[in-house]
């Protein structure tokens, strides 16, 4: 394993600290210039000046920092060590390393079935939703998610709740020395990424839990999570992102996303660009899975606005389920919702083993519980502010469709921040029919794309008349929620934050939501 892993797309790197001691040169090299994470305290400063603040009520599964200041000196203390090891943006084409973990932890990863979960876009909302049947059916479910939105602990949950501050401490230090063993054997140490892979799998076998959730970070045959057999493997829809790593066409991308195919699964596939379908669909025959087909074996056969979300009719693997309330807005998030209901169907043996449906009362009441923060997440009223974790075209364009949908704004003002390596002039086209005028800036992290950059583009795509920039972030959503006060024309303006995961989970800091 000499082959240096390549950039990745999750997640918030950092590093700043050099290898072990006795680890080659090479790797204290390539973990200083590891990127440092965000200034949470900067940002949180920042949040209790700024006039935008105020929102709904929390509830939303996204942590504050612990209120006993020891645990937060501990858990704060495990992240600077996490942040150590080589981040999210690092991905070798490897199992070795996270293999060598679960074996000296006795394969934790193995005592409870998994549904397993890859695609490009809506897969976060996709788990929640899968975690949310699952639970309403009294099933303890363990979710492992990436990247984050404001606290590392939202990416490991359990019953439904991101794990405590003082859970995630222990489990960290309970892993810790079959880390260190697995660092001392390998050419280069676990990565951030295969360290909270295996602190989840631990987690729910600790629990225990009764079915696991798990989300691929990148990709699927190489990601760390591919460790799992799922029982259940999910395909959300596939696009063009990251495109240097996995290729340039969704067929190309579905080769690597198909790994977690694994013989005699069960496969849900979302709606899918016809290359990537004929990959997906010739390795599930390579390896004896059974396929279930949006479009095909289940679906949404209709849906309408209602207040808070869309009311939903699907039909699953079983029969039809009517009158479903989701509370999340756009088209995309109902196509979630079917592949969701399809994948635990699928888990309870619907449509292979049973010809029935599940329990349309509990099914309700499930998705009616279910939260995405940071997805066409209203944050604010009087203008109203909107968040959404959009960072490449197909994202970007099912997020002006939602909002366009859901809002009815009579002027929308964007604020706009990305990372330097996606596809920024595709988004920036992509929003350009709904925003009357964009503000761009930058989060606090290094993979922030400069603010002058993005300008140029944005200049390029909607006229230097229709754009702003502004350096900080917190600068940007006070000009923008100015922008859609200023006239009493336009009282039904409304300002959508976007790019970014991370520039999302910042802007929650600044709104308060966190």
């Amino acid at each position: 394993m000499s082959e240096r892993p390549l950039n990745d797309e999750n997640g918030e790197t950092a590093s700043g600290e050099s290898g072990e001691p006795g680890e080659n040169d090479r790797f204290t090299e390539i973990a200083e210039a590891e990127t440092p994470t965000p200034d949470l305290a900067v940002i949180e400063a920042g949040s209790r000046t700024l006039r935008a603040q105020s929102g709904p009520p929390q509830g939303d599964g996204v942590p504050a920092r612990p209120a006993d200041p020891e645990v937060d000196r501990a858990l704060r203390e495990v992240e600077t060590e996490l942040a150590g090891r080589w981040g999210e943006t690092k991905l070798d084409p490897s199992l070795v390393r996270v293999e060598a973990l679960m074996d000296i932890l006795g394969q934790p990863q193995r005592a409870y079935p998994s549904i397993h979960i890859t695609g490009t876009n809506g897969k976060t909302s996709t788990a929640r939703m899968i975690e949310a049947l699952l639970g309403a059916f009294d099933l303890r479910t363990g979710r492992y998610t990436s990247p984050h939105v404001q606290s590392v602990t939202e990416r490991i949950s359990l019953d439904g709740a991101p794990i405590a501050a003082e859970r995630f401490i222990d489990t960290y230090r309970d892993i810790e020395p079959y880390v260190r063993m697995v660092d001392e054997r390998e050419e280069y140490r676990l990565s951030f990424f295969e360290v909270l892979t295996g602190m989840a799998f631990a987690a729910f076998a600790d629990a225990p839990v009764d079915v696991a959730v798990v989300e691929v970070g990148m990709g699927g045959t190489w990601d760390a999570t591919n460790v799992v057999d799922g029982t259940v493997a999910v395909v959300t829809p596939i696009a063009l992102d990251h495109t240097d790593r996995l290729g340039n066409t969704p067929g190309d991308i579905a080769t690597e996303k198909a790994g977690i195919i694994k013989p005699d699964a069960t496969v849900v596939l979302a709606q899918q660009p016809v290359d990537a379908a004929q990959v997906l669909l010739k390795h599930s025959v390579e390896v004896d899975a059974t396929v279930a087909r949006e479009g095909m074996e289940f679906g949404v056969t209709a849906r309408e606005v209602a207040v808070g979300g869309q009311l939903l009719t699907l039909r699953g693997l079983g029969g039809e389920y009517a009158e479903v309330f989701l509370p999340l807005y756009g088209a995309h998030q109902a196509h979630n919702a079917a592949v969701a209901l399809a994948a635990v169907e699928a888990f309870f043996g619907i449509g292979s083993q049973h010809a029935r449906t599940l329990d349309l009362d509990t099914v309700r009441r499930a998705f009616a519980s279910v939260t995405s923060p940071g997805r066409l997440e209203v944050v604010r009223r009087s203008p109203t502010v909107v968040l959404d974790a959009a960072h490449n075209p197909a994202g970007a364009r099912a997020t002006a469709e939602g909002i366009t949908e859901a809002f009815g704004f009579s002027r929308l003002v964007g604020v706009v921040g990305t990372s330097a390596d996606k596809d920024v002039r595709g988004l920036l086209e992509a929003f350009e029919p709904i925003f009357a005028e964009v503000v761009v800036t930058r989060n606090s992290t290094p993979r922030a794309m400069d603010v002058d950059e993005l300008a140029a583009l944005a200049v390029e795509v909607f006229g230097s008349e229709r754009v702003q920039v502004e350096p900080r972030l917190d600068d940007a959503i006070e000009a923008a929620i100015t922008l859609a006060e200023e006239e009493s024309e336009y009282a039904g303006a409304g300002v959508l934050v976007t790019g970014s995961v991370i520039t999302v989970g910042e802007a929650r800091l600044l709104l308060g939501r966190g």
